[in-house]
């Protein structure tokens, strides 16, 4: 399949998921994962009408945003080093992978440098897998509080990525614990911090995480294909 008849489908599949789960389906919107894609796809996804695209690395990032049209929100969501980070100011409108104060200090400090704020979502390891990146449940209030008073961030919600799972079911405890931690956030009231977002999703289980509360669900391969 094409990737039109690819996007298609998926927003078929994004908006039945939502109706489903009672919501509406405007409330969803799909960042097209583009990682080790070339410009000529992402282009050929906007030209369906996609509009957010993630990426997933700094180098992969910066010529794309400079070879691809201006209005394409970009959207960071891979684990992001804080020496890269000065690399991206000012490129993206939502980094998804905030995870530790040193790293939200960085980009607080890049940001604040061209006189710019950053939309940020904090990243929970729900799970603790070791091998994925995220603050602990238990720790990320913590982290929400001392972010929340770096002038440049702006927090606007959370993400996680669950264990992999052949049924996308079993998934849903851990985006069903984000959606909870998300109103744990909101009810302690902290200034400047919203919990409008959920990162959570990919394409094998956006159709759960949709029901449980995702606002951005983030697919690649179901997209453009499996990544060669």
């Amino acid at each position: 399949m094409s990737i039109a008849e690819n996007f298609a489908e998926i927003r078929t599949r994004i908006a039945e998921a939502a109706r489903h789960a009672g919501r509406n389906p405007e409330s969803v919107r799909l960042v097209a994962v583009s990682k080790t894609k070339p410009a000529s796809d992402i282009a050929e996804a906007r030209s369906c009408g996609q509009l957010i695209f993630g990426e997933n690395y700094v180098q992969e990032l910066v010529p794309k945003v400079k070879e691809l049209p201006a209005e394409i929100s970009w959207h960071f969501i891979g684990s992001l080093q804080s020496n890269k980070v000065r690399q991206i100011a000012g490129m993206v409108d939502l980094i998804h992978s905030v995870d530790r104060i040193s790293l939200a200090r960085e980009i607080d400090r890049q940001w604040g440098e061209i006189g710019k704020v950053c939309d940020i979502l904090v990243q929970v390891n729900i799970a603790q897998e070791a091998t994925k990146s995220g603050t602990s449940c238990e720790e990320l209030i913590d982290l929400v509080r001392v972010i929340a008073q770096l002038p440049n961030l702006r927090i606007k919600g959370l993400m996680t990525m669950p264990p992999f799972f052949d049924d996308p079911e079993a998934a849903r405890p851990f985006f069903r614990r984000l959606k909870e931690l998300s109103g744990e956030i909101e009810a302690a009231g902290i200034p400047g911090v919203e919990m409008r977002e959920l990162s959570m999703g990919m394409s094998g289980d956006f159709e759960a995480a949709i029901a449980e509360g995702a606002t951005l669900v983030r697919v690649g391969s179901a997209l453009f294909g499996s990544r060669g």
